[in-house]
């Protein structure tokens, strides 16, 4: 974190979600192979948890995690002016060509406090996880296997099979699903109600 790149506020301190593509956090790690490193980075949807975009390259240029949020902006297709997106203060997160991705799509940037690690405690906690229940009982041969092992962990496993109690104890799919189709219904009776008078 340690650049002359703009550190912007804090945006998610505090804020009170009320449904799917409000708020995107985001983090990288280090994944261990048998020789090297290869960094992951993610790109998590707050209110569901659900993993929306994810990169993993053996380096830790901006393009990592340019890769990861286009990811997920191509999946969700967030309306302009919409979407916060909030990370640590790092050189990858704040500098012009992350920032550039941000803007042409109208998200707005946030940024953690400095040194306080629960500022960005969903990424963490995703983070946390995925090396428990994935890194830590794997042995990758290289970047090539690391990638698909762990994305068939985050598509699979944890998106699609792992219980979150803040969810009901149901998985991100399951969730964001039936979230979905509340809100399909609601607008169904709207639109009865309209038509009705």
């Amino acid at each position: 974190s340690h650049h002359g790149w703009r550190i912007v506020p804090n945006l998610a301190r505090g804020l009170e979600l009320t449904g799917l593509d409000q708020l995107w956090v985001a983090d990288i790690t280090y994944v261990h192979m048998r020789e090297e490193f290869s960094f992951l980075a993610i790109v998590l949807d707050a209110f569901s948890r659900r993993v929306v975009g994810w990169a993993l390259e053996t380096h830790l240029q901006a393009s990592l995690a340019i890769a990861a949020l286009e990811m997920a902006i191509a999946d969700r297709n967030p309306t302009p002016g919409s979407l916060i997106h909030h990370s640590d203060r790092g050189v990858q997160y704040a500098c012009k060509d992350y920032t550039a991705v941000l803007k042409v799509h109208d998200i707005q940037a946030s940024m953690s406090r400095v040194g306080n690690p629960y500022d960005n405690a969903k990424a963490e906690r995703f983070m946390r996880t995925l090396k428990q229940e994935e890194v830590y009982t794997s042995d990758y041969r290289d970047a090539d296997e690391a990638r698909a092992s762990i994305g068939d962990f985050i598509d699979q496993t944890y998106n699609r099979q792992r219980l979150h109690s803040a969810l009901d104890y149901q998985p991100p799919a399951e969730y964001e699903e039936k979230l979905r189709l509340f809100f399909q219904a609601e607008d169904g009776i709207r639109d009865i109600g309209v038509t009705g008078v």
